[in-house]
């Protein structure tokens, strides 16, 4: 009778470790927090990645993530959080008004280094749904990209000469075409004279703004 026993204790014993070991088997993967299953590392610099947010939770996602950054000290590890705007100028009824529009709606730029903690704390900001890149490793901007969008002040070599015809790219003159006047390539700013209402209006331009006439 002890034997008996003895041997269906042994054999429930068997049962329940193979109920055990399939259990594990078949536990889904997502439940492994990122902390711990994503192995994401970057190469120890700060590069500048895109954030895509819920429709007009741009403000939110910075305003979230700055507050996260500055409570954990992590300002070395999330650098900068930017949503790339511009300024537009709107004449209604003889009045001149600037108004501010978001570059890339649904979108927030973040110079951050890319490992674990970092991931895991802008992915999981209430309103970000995801970055820009292949599934959960991020792609960072190349330097063009950083230039054209306007979130880093990068030095250019602008091949242009006093004289030339350019077009402007970005900013309030945007798509108007200007005769340069002079270049200041310390401040990266070209003086051109553009032509508007009848008149020849003087501005300053980034060197980021402007495209050279071929």
């Amino acid at each position: 009778m002890t034997d008996k026993i003895d041997n269906t204790e042994n054999i429930e014993t068997a049962e329940n470790e193979e109920i055990k070991e399939a259990e594990t088997v078949s536990r889904p993967q997502s439940s492994i927090s990122p902390l711990e299953g994503e192995g994401l590392r970057g190469d120890g610099t700060a590069k500048w990645y895109v954030v895509h947010t819920y429709s007009g939770y741009e403000n939110k996602v910075k305003t979230s993530i700055d507050r996260m950054v500055e409570y954990r000290g992590m300002q070395d590890l999330i650098q900068e959080v930017v949503i790339p705007t511009e300024d537009r100028i709107e004449i209604k009824d003889g009045v001149k008004k600037v108004k501010t529009r978001k570059l890339f709606p649904g979108y927030v730029v973040i110079k951050m280094i890319v490992n674990n903690e970092t991931w895991y704390l802008v992915r999981n900001t209430e309103g970000v749904t995801g970055f820009v890149g292949h599934g959960s490793d991020p792609i960072p901007l190349t330097k063009e990209e950083i230039v054209r969008m306007g979130i880093e002040k990068l030095k250019i070599d602008l091949d242009i000469e006093v004289g030339d015809t350019i077009r402007i790219i970005g900013g309030v003159f945007e798509g108007q075409l200007g005769i340069v006047e002079a270049i200041n390539p310390e401040k990266q700013i070209v003086k051109v004279r553009i032509s508007m209402f009848g008149r020849d209006t003087p501005a300053e331009i980034e060197f980021s703004q402007v495209s050279k006439l071929r």
